[in-house]
């Protein structure tokens, strides 16, 4: 079954881009990807830019409208994902704990719908 585990954390409290930080973290990224690439359930996976680049979009009465930023305000927003074909719920989530910002942010896992 494949799942999408969406991972959240404070995106005023990521460490900022090429500082020594960043790099440490972005290494632990790189392992846990050559992780998933190993026992081959990895469909695919990305980062995100922050949530200032972001756009919504919605269609009322016919019209569409963009409001700049995210859907919603949250204390944790949406920084990446992976899409990973696993045996089971169980197995997802072994591999979410092992997500980096599992350890200070949080990782949702959605299983995704199957159509034939």
């Amino acid at each position: 079954m494949r799942y999408m585990l969406l991972i959240y954390g404070d995106e005023s409290a990521w460490p900022g881009e090429g500082s020594p930080e960043a790099e440490a973290e972005m290494a632990e990224y790189y392992a846990f990807g050559n992780a998933l690439e190993e026992a081959e359930v990895k469909n695919t996976g990305e980062a995100l830019l922050p949530t200032s680049a972001a756009t919504t979009v919605r269609v009322r009465d016919g019209e569409t409208l963009t409001t700049d930023g995210p859907f919603a305000e949250t204390k944790e927003q949406l920084g990446g994902f992976y899409l990973l074909d696993c045996p089971d719920l169980d197995d997802a989530i072994k591999w979410a704990a092992r997500i980096p910002g599992a350890r200070t942010g949080s990782v949702e896992i959605r299983p995704v719908m199957e159509f034939d």
